[in-house]
C-alpha cells in the first residue's frame, strides 16, 4: 500500500503561474497573514506542482540545496521577493493604479537573467523555448515564473486581471470567463462567504431598524 501524501499547501486558481506564485501568502490583507514558501524545499514543492520544473530536476536541486544551504537560503529570499514583486505590480493593475517603479525594476532584473539561461529548440518540426542546464541553478524554478509575468504584462490578458472581491481574500487571477465578469477566486468559497456576510448584514439592519 502506497504511503499517503500529506495535503499540499498550494491551490493553483491563478489562471498563470506567475499569479499561483504571488498567491503563495494566505490571508495577505489580514492581520495574520500565514506564510507558504517557508523554505526552498517549499519553493520547488511549489515549482512541480505548478509544472514549472519538472520532478527530475526538483530531486537534483533539493539535492544541490542540501549541499549548499546558504545559497538555498539567498534563493529563498530571491523567491519571495519576486513573488511579492509581482504581486505588488498586478494588485496595482488589478486595482487599475500605477505599478511602483521599484517592482519594475526587480521583475526586469528577474526577466534578463532568465533570458541568459533560454535557447530556442526545434521539437517535432516547430521552435520552442528550452531552459539551459536547469537541474544545476538553485534559481531555475525562478525563471518560468518571470517568464509567465513578462509575457502577461505584454499580452491581451492584462486586462482581465482581477483581485478576489472578499474583503478577506487577496488572491490573484485572470478572469477567463465568456462575459469577464468573475470577481471570485473561488465563488464556492469566497463568493458563497461574501453572500452569507451580506445576507446577515440585511438581517441585521432589518431587526435593528
Amino acid at each position: 500500500m502506497s504511503p499517503v501524501r500529506p495535503k499540499s499547501p498550494f491551490e493553483f486558481r491563478g489562471g498563470n503561474p506567475c499569479l499561483d506564485f504571488a498567491n503563495t501568502v494566505d490571508d495577505r490583507i489580514t492581520d495574520h497573514p500565514l506564510e507558504l514558501i517557508t523554505d526552498y524545499g517549499r519553493v520547488l514543492q511549489w515549482g512541480e506542482e505548478a509544472g514549472v520544473i519538472t520532478v527530475k530536476t526538483a530531486q537534483r536541486l533539493r539535492h544541490l540545496a542540501s549541499e549548499a544551504p546558504g545559497n538555498a537560503l539567498t534563493t529563498l529570499r530571491t523567491s519571495i521577493q519576486l513573488r511579492d514583486t509581482i504581486y505588488d505590480i498586478f494588485t496595482a493593475i488589478g486595482h487599475r493604479r500605477a505599478i511602483p517603479s521599484t517592482a519594475l525594476t526587480v521583475l526586469n532584473k528577474s526577466v534578463r537573467q532568465a533570458a541568459q539561461h533560454a535557447q530556442i529548440v526545434r521539437v517535432n518540426r516547430r521552435f520552442t523555448w528550452e531552459w539551459i542546464d536547469p537541474e544545476n541553478n538553485l534559481e531555475s524554478v525562478l525563471w518560468p515564473i518571470s517568464r509567465a509575468a513578462a509575457e502577461l504584462l505584454n499580452g491581451e490578458e492584462i486586462g482581465y486581471v482581477r483581485q478576489c472581491a472578499s474583503e478577506t481574500c487577496s488572491v490573484l487571477f485572470v478572469d477567463q470567463t465568456k462575459n469577464h465578469r468573475r470577481r471570485w477566486c473561488d465563488m464556492r468559497i469566497c463568493g458563497s462567504r461574501d453572500k452569507a456576510r451580506r445576507y446577515y448584514l440585511r438581517r441585521k439592519a432589518r431587526y435593528a431598524g
